[in-house]
């Protein structure tokens, strides 16, 4: 080959290079720049009875509620004497949100009448619907209230479709895997204990909220939830308990716990091996700064006082409360973690409080006070609460401190190892 054909080879291979170079950018460049948000599907294994149901109560004591259905949907009563299928009706799918509302013995759905006990509604695509702004998989029940004049909008699903809703609510999905498959394993542990434990007695299982554990439904799943959640799918932590043998135990966990966890029985009342407090020097890498070390707050002491005799009727026999001091607590040496409260009132006599109770109660949220290591004292007709350290009430797994033992490498095995000790992992489905 010569000179000449030599260059022209060349300047061609250059040019084919070149222009399969700029259709590969403009291919990422259009990819890029048509990205949206994608759609959250069917994730694996949900949408399909995948281990136990659970009842997720979204809505309590409703007159009325808007629930949002994509796609058609089949309505049924079920009562005492009724089985299910009994007054079954199909809605074909309407545009938008559809209205429910109870009057006499008659919940209304849309422009349809039913009467019983529970009426059942489920979605016929992917089962999703909304309520509230959120969208949630499963089916929905309302159960009428004995006063007969409300209803509670209950969430029937399969236990790995809650979690997935529940992870993603309680950790960032962006957080280190093994801490979310940590995460799983003891929200599925607590919600199939809270479940047993005290589902038999009432319509649902778990609430919605963080009075159990927070869930999001489909707004709480993402690919690294939905990983954990499937990675670890029905694996729950046992623990020995006695002449009952190995069974699981509610898995408590809180957000950050500021240095030590603590015994569930001087904060819950309730006593297993595994909820023992430990020592946490990880969560300091990983919790906020303003989360860690609260500022001091300070309540209005009439405010407390109204709280505190409107939650718990038998302290009106102390009058006002005059003083609040700590009666029992946890020593870490250089912090202290109140773990019992006195109340002295203005008639002279005194009672008490877990001071988990006194915290939830003053301050319902839970994020003012964000725990119940601090200082109370009184000054200017305020409570002042200084020295806040930590986020919850410190039982359990530390969520902050779980998110930096995997950085470090350690896996959702050894933190619930850590957290949980004498505990162990086992199948429950």
């Amino acid at each position: 080959m010569n000179n000449q054909s030599q260059r022209t080879t060349l300047t061609n291979r250059r040019f084919c290079d070149h222009r399969a170079r700029l259709v590969l950018l403009l291919l990422i460049g259009g990819l890029s720049a048509c990205k949206e948000k994608p759609h959250i599907g069917v994730p694996p294994r949900v949408g399909e009875q995948s281990g136990p149901s659970v009842r997720v109560l979204l809505l309590k004591g409703a007159a009325a509620c808007t629930v949002g259905l994509g796609s058609s949907f089949d309505v049924w009563v079920e009562t005492a004497s009724a089985t299910r299928g009994d007054q079954k009706k199909h809605f074909e799918e309407i545009d938008g949100e559809i209205e429910i509302e109870l009057s006499g013995e008659t919940i209304s759905i849309g422009d349809k009448a039913f009467e019983g006990d529970e009426i059942w509604i489920k979605p016929d695509s992917a089962a999703v619907f909304s309520l509230g702004g959120y969208e949630y998989r499963g089916m929905l029940r309302l159960v009428v209230n004995e006063d007969g004049n409300s209803f509670d909008v209950i969430n029937d699903i399969d236990a790995e479709s809650y979690l997935a809703g529940v992870v993603g609510a309680e950790m960032p999905d962006y957080w280190e895997g093994e801490a979310l498959k940590a995460q799983a394993i003891a929200a599925r542990t607590y919600c199939l204990y809270i479940k047993q434990r005290f589902g038999t007695g009432r319509h649902w299982d778990v609430s919605k909220t963080q009075a159990h554990q927070v869930y999001r439904g489909v707004g709480g799943e993402s690919a690294p939830i939905r990983s954990a959640v499937n990675h670890t799918r029905g694996k729950v932590l046992v623990c020995d308990q006695g002449k009952d043998g190995e069974a699981i135990f509610p898995a408590y966990y809180s957000s950050a716990c500021g240095g030590h966890t603590e015994n569930s029985e001087n904060v819950f009342g309730d006593s297993f091996a595994p909820l023992v407090g430990v020592e946490c020097p990880y969560c300091v890498d990983v919790a906020r700064p303003r989360y860690y070390f609260w500022p001091t707050v300070r309540l209005d002491c009439e405010e407390v006082n109204e709280r505190l005799l409107s939650n718990y009727p038998g302290l009106k026999q102390l009058g006002k409360i005059t003083d609040i001091t700590a009666s029992e607590q946890t020593d870490y040496g250089t912090y202290q973690r109140l773990t019992r409260i006195k109340l002295q009132g203005s008639t002279g006599k005194s009672d008490s409080l877990r001071a988990e109770d006194l915290r939830l109660t003053i301050d319902r949220s839970g994020r003012i006070l964000k725990s119940t290591i601090c200082e109370i004292s009184k000054s200017d007709g305020q409570w002042v609460f200084r020295f806040g350290r930590g986020f919850g009430h410190g039982v359990g797994m530390c969520q902050c401190g779980a998110q930096a033992m995997a950085r470090q490498g350690k896996t959702a095995e050894q933190i619930l190892e850590y957290y949980y000790p004498s505990s162990r992992i086992a199948e429950a489905y």
